[in-house]
């Protein structure tokens, strides 16, 4: 089967996603189109050079609608001739993106793609879409829906995670994050976002809180406690699903959940061919990828079975993995992957994530995969696994390998 590499990884800083946020004046498709001609000018590629650009985003209203892929090519300095598809795995999209992008390569299906995603969640309203798994009453109530939070809580309450444990986890979240930016080392990925007149909008992630302490996110009230306790009561819901629980014990809160981002990410995906006819060197392979469905209810454990199943299919153990980038959707995610699989902390998500640095939802799969390859040149480390929770239960993941 032909080999899928990545020759490049891209991304813009995260913008905090409120109306005063720094990239809240860009549009989706202006911020895509940016990204797309930059990743163009650091690779050369000019004319039909890639098959498709395949984009994810979760939010597909407004400007973020009507195929925003194709809508992103024709804004920006790309051939018109290259076509544009855009898809939705909720937080995984921007992975998926870059993950059918390899596979289309593998099977043979074109030489190169530009694959990523986007998320401008200042514009456009995380939920604004309406989903039948959150509205339809004849899907809500019997899969026992309850809001990500909840989720969220439920796996800290039934893998016994405290409040201390994803607090002291958020707080190194925002130290290991305000080190990788000190230390430069997210300076070959960066793509400034800059104004029609070439001034910086913006050019580092802003939504972080270096200096939070413990005893900062110790003040912060519970998120999702008066929705689980109280109207609508989801905890009730979530305990006829799971009637050995008591209670839910709420521990998430803003400090320890992921922040609400703008921000975008690309990565460029070919065949060898591709790589000799454009003078570009590999950097990484895709090894294997995965997806799988899981309780909806709990939602957010789809890391540890698609975990299981890309080192089950690809023939590797945990121990094979050098580094890991584990999305911070909420802080219980995290503690439950590395305890599900026994991971060192020193591992996993070592430059900071999410709860440091926002999740702007259709672009962090592609960040996220960038930043492991980064960091593992970074360290001349060779194989490393990202991996995401999904939205009303899924899991998606990528193995890369250095070459």
């Amino acid at each position: 089967m032909t080999e899928a590499y990545i020759y490049d990884a891209a991304r813009t800083p995260r913008g905090k996603g409120r109306p005063d946020g720094s990239l809240h004046e860009v549009t989706s498709v202006a911020l895509s189109a940016r990204l797309l001609n930059a990743m163009a000018e650091r690779s050369g590629l000019k004319g039909h050079a890639v098959e498709d650009v395949i984009w994810g985003n979760v939010t597909q209203v407004k400007e973020q609608g009507g195929c925003l892929a194709r809508s992103a090519v024709l804004a920006s300095n790309l051939d018109e001739s290259i076509p544009g598809l855009s898809i939705n795995r909720f937080c995984a999209s921007g992975m998926e993106a870059v993950n059918l992008a390899a596979n289309q390569i593998k099977g043979g299906a074109g030489d190169a793609y530009l694959a990523g995603g986007i998320e401008m969640m200042s514009r456009v309203g995380m939920g604004s879409d309406g989903a039948a798994i959150a509205v339809d009453p004849g899907l809500t109530f019997p899969t026992y829906f309850v809001p990500q939070g909840i989720s969220a809580d439920i796996i800290a309450t039934e893998y016994g995670f405290t409040r201390e444990q994803a607090d002291a986890l958020a707080v190194e979240s925002q130290r290991r994050a305000a080190q990788a930016w000190a230390e430069n080392r997210f300076a070959k990925s960066i793509v400034p976002v800059l104004d029609q007149n070439g001034l910086t909008i913006l050019d580092r992630d802003e939504y972080m809180r270096p200096g939070t302490t413990v005893d900062d996110l110790a003040k912060l009230k519970a998120s999702f406690a008066d929705m689980g306790q109280v109207m609508p009561g989801f905890d009730k819901v979530a305990m006829l699903k799971y009637p050995h629980l008591a209670e839910i014990n709420h521990i998430h809160h803003a400090g320890n959940s992921s922040g609400i981002v703008d921000g975008a990410a690309a990565v460029l995906i070919g065949n060898e061919a591709f790589g000799k006819a454009h003078g570009l060197r590999p950097r990484a392979r895709i090894r294997a990828t995965a997806k799988i469905g899981t309780d909806p209810t709990i939602m957010l454990t789809g890391p540890v079975p698609v975990t299981e199943k890309i080192l089950r299919d690809s023939g590797m153990s945990i121990g094979d993995i050098d580094l890991f980038e584990v999305n911070e959707a909420f802080a219980s995610v995290v503690l439950r992957f590395m305890q599900a699989f026994d991971v060192s902390p020193d591992l996993v998500n070592v430059n900071g994530g999410a709860m440091a640095m926002g999740h702007p939802l259709g672009a962090t799969g592609a960040i996220i995969i960038g930043t492991l390859l980064d960091e593992l040149e970074r360290r001349d480390l060779t194989t490393g696994l990202a991996t995401l929770c999904i939205a009303s239960g899924m899991g998606a993941a990528t193995i890369i390998e250095r070459v």
